[in-house]
């Protein structure tokens, strides 16, 4: 990144990073399902389409990330279990179960069509993500044991109350019904009315669906003579098991016990408060302002694979300018939002309570939303480009006490677009005029602004500030002041207030003036 005055602000950002020896579990869930399996009606107590989506993007995940060896899901949640000497990411809590729900996210809109071929997507569904820090094989033995009993009392109220409510039932009446009704009483409820036998239902509802690498042979070329030439490779197994915490099913799959551990004996009583204590959890701190910067993982690869065009894809911007929007018409205490590039930084204000300041939950429903409505978007911005594969996006929760120091910051970005943007300038002109990127590198070396502005227009005639804002000063996206007292056509005035409109504009956010101007904002 580009160095100014305001790199101090940097020293703000606090590492999360998830201790040796500890295993760690990234559990995802879908927030607000009930309301997205009503608007997509999705078929009640299971959809099982619904699942086999969940699962397919389980296995994606599990492909996309190596060092992931065991997950397991039921109904709108999952949770990954990384091997044991994962390094991956630093083992940075915040940047692993960002890019997990946003990659989850991201293959959840991708392969909706594959599952739902007649059954439009409405909205862009999102993913709230945490940490579990797991201090010994013992305590994800209890954990997986904690989320399939879950799993298993989910799904047997849930038939019940579905049942009930398809026979007649008010949703109060069935509520009332099954107060405080224990498992066997649910068991005969379901006999007796419905003639369904719980335990001859699909074992996908009952006791969820597990994912792990086992080793499997495959042709992978023919030698001259026409003889396949076959290697071991590490393949998704997709299984369901009547106790994942159970030592039989854990420990007759080695790949489980090389990569994580040895169940040494069977679980006792579940105790969820016990497993609980390991969530690698933080709030922010209070009457801060949160900045929670986004940025897409190995875009370099995926702009070229997509053909973006260089130095700047003016489509590309405007797509996430989009998502950026989406997301201030989504959380209303998103405030402010600056972006560059492939990042975006958005600013909560500081009174802000959204989700109770939990920082993963914050990070991880920002970021997964702002995937899906990237790759839901993507045919908009490109109609004639497939899109070849799912982005991804990480995140981190930034706590600025001030708003001077939160201006610092975003004037931080804001020179770094201009820096970044003026070298990548020069540098792809160097290269269209047949230099080679080492060449480029190397002719751009100890160059300050005022001999890349010479360069740019002595050699291809360009003058640096007559390129479109868009490229130089980034993306700022906000309310416009909220209208109060508007007049109606009788002439009277009503005292409702008119939903602001989110605007995305151009300007110098450095200069003091942009927030005179707009003191709403903060």
């Amino acid at each position: 990144m580009a160095n100014s005055k305001y790199e101090y602000v940097k020293s703000f950002e606090v590492e999360d990073e998830v201790m040796f020896p500890n295993l760690i579990i990234i559990h995802i869930d879908s927030l607000d399902f009930s309301r997205f399996s009503q608007v997509h009606k999705f078929e009640k107590p299971n959809d099982e389409t619904a699942l086999n989506l969940m699962n397919s993007c389980a296995s994606s995940v599990l492909e996309e990330y190596p060092d992931i060896v065991f997950a397991y899901g039921y109904s709108d949640e999952y949770s990954f279990v990384f091997k044991k000497t994962s390094r991956f990411y630093q083992r940075r809590a915040s940047k692993i179960l960002s890019l997990v729900a946003s990659f989850f996210a991201a293959v959840y809109v991708t392969k909706w069509k594959e599952f739902f071929p007649h059954r439009k997507l409405v909205y862009a569904p999102s993913f709230a993500s945490k940490a579990v820090s797991c201090a010994s094989i013992e305590v994800l033995q209890a954990y997986l044991a904690w989320r399939q009993h879950d799993c298993h009392i989910g799904n047997q109220y849930d038939t019940c109350f579905w049942m009930l409510v398809k026979s007649g039932k008010t949703l109060s009446e069935t509520q009332e019904i099954l107060k405080d009704t224990q498992k066997q009483q649910r068991n005969e409820l379901l006999f007796q009315q419905f003639g369904i036998n719980y335990k001859m239902l699909p074992a996908l509802f009952r006791q969820g669906s597990c994912l792990f690498k086992t080793k499997v042979e495959e042709t992978v070329k023919h030698d001259e003579n026409g003889n396949p030439v076959k290697r071991l490779r590490r393949r998704e197994t997709l299984v369901h098991s009547e106790n994942i915490a159970g030592r039989s099913f854990w420990n007759e799959h080695s790949s489980l016990h090389k990569d994580l551990g040895h169940f040494a004996k069977e679980i006792g009583k579940i105790e969820p408060d016990y497993v609980k204590s390991f969530q690698f959890e933080s709030r922010l701190l209070p009457l801060t302002w949160v900045v929670v910067r986004i940025d897409g993982c190995h875009f370099h690869r995926f702009s070229e694979v997509h053909e973006f065009e260089k130095p700047n894809d003016e489509q590309a911007l405007k797509l996430m300018n989009s998502c950026a929007v989406a997301v201030l018409e989504e959380f209303q205490d998103i405030v402010f939002a600056y972006g560059v590039s492939d990042e975006y930084s958005f600013v909560l204000k500081n009174k802000s309570e959204l989700y109770k300041r939990q920082s993963s939950k914050i990070i991880s429903a920002i970021v997964s939303f702002f995937t899906s409505t990237y790759v839901m978007r993507w045919g908009d911005f490109f109609p004639h480009k497939k899109l070849k594969y799912p982005p991804s996006f990480d995140g981190r929760a930034v706590c600025y006490p001030t708003s001077d120091i939160l201006l610092d910051y975003l004037a931080w970005r804001q020179v770094d677009c201009h820096i970044n943007n003026q070298y990548n300038t020069c540098f792809w002109m160097l290269v269209k005029s047949g230099k080679s990127k080492t060449q480029a590198q190397d002719y751009l070396k100890g160059t300050q602004t005022r001999e890349k502005n010479e360069l740019l227009s002595k050699q291809f005639v360009i003058e640096y500030n007559s390129l479109p804002v868009i490229f130089r000063m980034g993306s700022s996206v906000f309310r416009l002041k909220m209208q109060e007292g508007v007049t109606e056509e009788n002439g009277e005035v009503s005292g409702k207030q008119v939903e602001a409109e989110v605007v995305v504009d151009f300007s110098n956010i450095i200069d003091p003036c942009f927030w005179q101007q707009h003191p709403h904002i903060l």
